[in-house]
């Protein structure tokens, strides 16, 4: 394990250095990622300058929602972007040489690109969240700190399974599945709002088969004090971002189902 972790630390240190050889250009895309999450954030203002709440939740409170799913899909976007990517290695016959050295080709495939323009997401999160937070009063503990610590941790482990099975799915398709897109990219859309404002079968579908709300929806009503209108019991908001890393190694076990049946394209 720790050979594993010093090895992915270089593949992540070889990608930083070649994307600090342009600093102008990784500066411009941070900032247009900064940029462009600012205006999402903008349209959510607007809905709640119109409307005042919704279902009971206020702008603070749903900016503190915000802050968790982008903080969390920004790092998983940046530690994970490699199995985006991979089909592409599919289409190639890269994948073939990731087969002959001798570790794992998941730590392999995920070392392979890091994105820092990620960072301007991630920042852009985080100012969210602690603008929410101040305005939404929350009394801070170290218990609520540990838990919105492990609710991005669990956020990021579950995006980053979503990437892998849409990876695993490139060893049928070799092509990338756009309908997956629905729920890495589309669901911090929809984890940005509490579950509640859903009709029942999406909400069962973001709980149970993608559990989103697990990681965001959940641990939210504990760090603001919320009692959830749906009636999940107080316990489960403080050990539900567990379910994101449980998603996380269920995920890498389908991906080695997926190596097992892979057939090089010969390219």
């Amino acid at each position: 394990m720790r050979d594993a972790i010093r090895l992915y630390g270089r593949y992540i240190g070889i990608s930083i250095r070649g994307q600090m050889q342009y600093r102008a250009s990784f500066a411009m895309q941070a900032a247009a990622f900064f940029l462009v999450t600012i205006i999402e954030f903008c349209a959510i203002w607007a809905l709640f300058d119109r409307f005042g709440s919704l279902r009971g939740w206020t702008l603070p409170e749903v900016a503190v929602l915000y802050g968790m799913v982008h903080i969390a899909f920004a790092l998983a976007e940046g530690v994970a972007r490699g199995f985006d990517v991979f089909p592409q290695m599919v289409r190639g016959g890269d994948f073939d040489r990731l087969l002959l050295r001798p570790r794992s080709t998941a730590l392999q495939v995920a070392g392979q690109e890091m994105q820092l323009m990620r960072l301007g997401r991630l920042l852009q999160g985080l100012a969210v969240l602690l603008w929410g937070a101040a305005s939404a009063g929350i009394a801070w503990t170290a218990a609520r700190i540990g838990l919105l610590i492990a609710a991005i941790a669990g956020g990021a482990c579950l995006f980053s399974g979503l990437f892998v099975l849409q990876a695993t799915l490139a060893f049928w398709t070799i092509e990338t599945l756009e309908i997956v897109n629905t729920v890495t990219y589309g669901g911090t859309e929809t984890a940005q709002f509490p579950l509640s404002i859903y009709r029942p079968w999406f909400r069962r579908f973001f709980t149970l088969v993608v559990p989103l709300a697990c990681v965001s929806y959940f641990p939210a009503h504990a760090i603001l004090g919320r009692p959830d209108p749906l009636g999940t019991p107080p316990a489960w908001h403080w050990v539900s971002p567990a379910v994101g890393v449980g998603f996380l190694a269920v995920s890498l076990r389908i991906w080695q189902v997926g190596v097992r049946h892979y057939r090089s394209t010969g390219s």
